[in-house]
């Protein structure tokens, strides 16, 4: 069980089981667009994929870092409201995600990680748990990146 367990939150984590994934999401995704905001919205697309990275990477600290400081809500998630991003910014976020994930995978794979065991400096907190929140969190932003990028007609014409 304890292995079918390990590889269901590494599927859930990087595979598209119901769900888009962010190099899906961010594919051949137009430089003109990273700065825009879609209509009704107070973030851009990059905001978007920063907002993923900086919570990633603070689920990530949380589990494997007996000195976490969990940052100030909201501010300490996004990006300031009016920061510009250029290509490599935009391309920096996603590596930067994507090594993220990569880590928490590595956790969630490795045998010796209890995936129900209490985090120490947690309260209550569990890897699972956190893994769950993890594909959960993103699962919901990356849809609604899909979603924005419909809405501005981001997506390229001839995309299936």
């Amino acid at each position: 069980m304890d292995k079918g367990l390990r590889q269901k939150l590494v599927d859930f984590l990087t595979s598209h089981q119901a769900h888009m994934t962010l190099e899906d999401a961010v594919a051949d995704f137009p430089v003109k667009f990273i700065n825009t905001k879609a209509p009704n919205v107070d973030y851009t697309f990059w905001h978007l994929i920063e907002h993923l990275r900086i919570t990633q990477n603070d689920i990530l600290d949380f589990c494997i870092n007996k000195n976490y400081k969990e940052p100030k809500w909201p501010e300490g998630y996004w990006p300031k409201k009016d920061k510009k991003a250029t290509k490599k910014d935009w391309d920096k976020t996603v590596k930067d995600y994507n090594s993220d994930l990569n880590k928490m995978v590595k956790l969630v794979k490795n045998p010796k990680t209890d995936l129900f065991a209490k985090i120490p400096w947690g309260e209550g907190q569990t890897i699972l748990r956190e893994a769950m929140l993890i594909f959960d969190h993103n699962a919901y932003h990356i849809g609604e990146l899909g979603i924005l990028r419909q809405v501005v007609g981001a997506w390229p014409k001839n995309r299936k």
